[in-house]
């Protein structure tokens, strides 16, 4: 039996060897999103820079892609078989959940987040933000901070709308308790309302909200609002319901607003940093970059079909107006 065990032992080891052998050659980049799938704006900003920076998939460079499609249980299994597979470094993409099962799953493999919904630094992935430490960098979007300014917008754009419908799931409890906590001193009472089990049916709670006397509606970032971001603004624009959102890819699919940053400049950064670990950087050197511009997105189109007056002052404001 000990023979035997060692037999089986030393063929696993060859396994191994040969495993990795081949990792060499040819490097694996797994890339994880949690709610989109790989033909998304965010993947295809990933693999356009990827191309750019001189790697072909399937060529030079592997990109092992997975998504969890808005399923935040799928995660740590998907982690663990990209682990399996040896990847150069793993891209995690999205709310903590996703970082949080790719660092569960490896101490060693280095992991560029692109940290859309949390805050690594408080929640300790990162030791600080100028030198990360550890196998964990990439790109960090305030999402607390600008949760607070999407609702002040909405104030400025919805002015008579005293109550305002939050939409919110297990990807967004955070943002949800910073826009119930400023919401009083801009003179806005709140309603919350949790989706769970996607795909998420939108139509009914925006007639409820509309019902209850909600006068506009925040949603949240999510990678499954994201992800079913047409259907959203849909349901809301059929309700009468003035929306915000994070994301110009909302007001793009008809939704009113939207305030945040890129993502396709955030994959951009992502891939970036794959590249640098591709060519021996490691994650604890590279520090964690945040974005510097804000995007105010307005459609105008559906500012008129809601008979809303848009303010001068915004529309001064904002980067693009969708006609």
């Amino acid at each position: 039996m000990r023979r035997r065990a060692l037999i089986v032992g030393g063929a696993s080891l060859v396994l191994l060897r040969a495993h990795a052998a081949a990792a060499a050659e040819t490097p694996r980049i797994g890339l994880v999103l949690a709610g989109q799938e790989r033909r998304s704006p965010p993947g295809e900003a990933f693999d356009a820079r990827m191309r750019e920076l001189g790697y072909i998939d399937g060529g030079n460079v592997a990109i092992l892609f997975r998504s969890a499609e808005g399923h935040a249980d799928r995660l740590p299994g998907i982690m663990s078989e990209l682990v399996a597979q040896l990847p150069a470094a793993i891209v995690a993409v999205g709310p903590e959940a996703t970082v949080r099962a790719a660092h569960t799953a490896t101490a060693e493999i280095p992991i560029v987040m692109v940290a859309i919904d949390y805050d690594p630094l408080a929640r300790g992935y990162v030791k600080s933000l100028a030198r990360p430490g550890g196998n964990i960098t990439g790109i960090f979007a305030e999402q607390i901070d600008l949760t607070v300014k999407r609702l002040e917008l909405l104030a400025q754009i919805v002015p008579g709308a005293r109550r305002v419908g939050v939409l919110s799931d297990q990807f967004s409890a955070d943002q949800a308790r910073a826009a119930a906590e400023a919401a009083p001193r801009l003179g806005l009472s709140v309603e919350t309302i949790e989706f769970k089990n996607p795909p998420y049916e939108f139509a009914p709670a925006a007639a409820n909200l509309r019902e209850s006397g909600a006068g506009a509606v925040l949603a949240l970032m999510s990678p499954v609002f994201y992800r079913q971001r047409a259907a959203l603004a849909d349901s809301l624009l059929r309700a009468g319901l003035p929306a915000s959102f994070g994301l110009r890819e909302w007001p793009e699919a008809g939704g009113l607003m939207s305030y945040g940053a890129n993502i396709g400049g955030m994959m951009r950064k992502a891939a970036d940093y794959a590249d640098k670990v591709l060519k021996g950087a490691k994650p604890a050197d590279l520090p964690v970059q945040q974005p510097t511009k804000f995007e105010l997105v307005i459609n105008l189109k559906t500012a008129n079909a809601l008979g809303l007056a848009v303010p001068p002052s915004l529309l001064a404001r904002a980067d693009e107006v969708i006609e």
